[in-house]
């Protein structure tokens, strides 16, 4: 790309050089449209490109402070855009890099150590007033009419991060909603949500702690998802989840995580 980005600029220098764009000021306020020029004692010497000549004038008719201001202005420009330019092209290759390195299959990953690895999703349980249930993933949740809580077994996950913005890749299984929300830990186990479902006419309503964050679509299926503000310290989890109405079409998928400061930011 080195390559690239020197024979652009020599294009750009001969565009600036060959291409007419030069403006040969007068003291009189008028000025020539010229292709290249040169102070040779008294006098200016130019090649015009609206007459396709050389040609030449005395150097006091030519206003040389404005047209070499003019001229330094240009080539700024020129150089800023070549900048702009250069950078666009870094991050559209470093957005290609990122989505090639998340794989297609479903579900959530994250960065370890500079390779994108995927979630083990956590295997849940819905415990009811009446009986505790342990669920098969992508499955929907059965219930009865009353309250009820999804938890994960275990008051802390396994997979733990020190970012305290920690960013997410997620492919979901289909057109539903997705995020992060805070787990909280509770007798040997973390609650994901509560449900409730109304008697008679069986709706299901869901509580869950979602937090605030910013989602960016990469691709097709990919997003990135990650926190607006620093997490505090805890348990947390990616999830996915339906817009459910009736007690039998509630689905939920979940991937926990905990954050956990470094000594270092911990100090801070």
């Amino acid at each position: 790309m080195a390559v690239v980005r020197v024979f652009a600029f020599f294009l750009l220098c001969v565009a600036l050089a060959w291409g007419g764009t030069l403006k040969l000021y007068l003291k009189d306020g008028g000025y020539h449209i010229v292709r290249e020029y040169h102070v040779e004692g008294d006098r200016v010497r130019f090649y015009s490109t609206e007459r396709g000549e050389w040609e030449e004038m005395p150097v006091d008719l030519v206003d040389l402070a404005k047209t070499q201001k003019a001229e330094k202005f240009e080539q700024e420009e020129n150089a800023k855009e070549e900048r702009q330019q250069d950078e666009e092209e870094q991050a559209e290759r470093a957005l290609k890099k990122e989505i090639a390195s998340v794989p297609m299959e479903t579900g959530a990953y994250f960065n370890v150590d500079g390779q994108v690895k995927q979630l083990e999703a956590a295997p849940y349980q819905v415990i009811t007033n009446k009986k505790r249930q342990t669920l098969k993933m992508l499955s929907p949740i059965p219930l009865v009419a009353g309250k009820a809580s999804v938890v994960i077994q275990g008051e802390h996950s396994k997979f733990v991060v020190h970012d305290e913005r920690p960013t997410f890749y997620f492919r979901p299984e289909k057109e539903e909603s997705f995020g992060i929300i805070r787990v909280e830990p509770k007798k040997n186990a973390r609650v994901v949500e509560n449900v409730g479902i109304v008697p008679v006419s069986n709706e299901a309503y869901e509580d869950r702690k979602l937090i605030e964050v910013f989602q960016q679509q990469l691709a097709g299926n990919l997003y990135k998802v990650w926190p607006e503000k620093p997490l505090e310290p805890g348990e947390y989890a990616v999830i996915e989840y339906g817009e459910s109405t009736t007690k039998d079409d509630l689905e939920l998928f979940v991937w926990d995580f905990a954050y956990r400061p470094t000594a270092t930011a911990a100090a801070k």
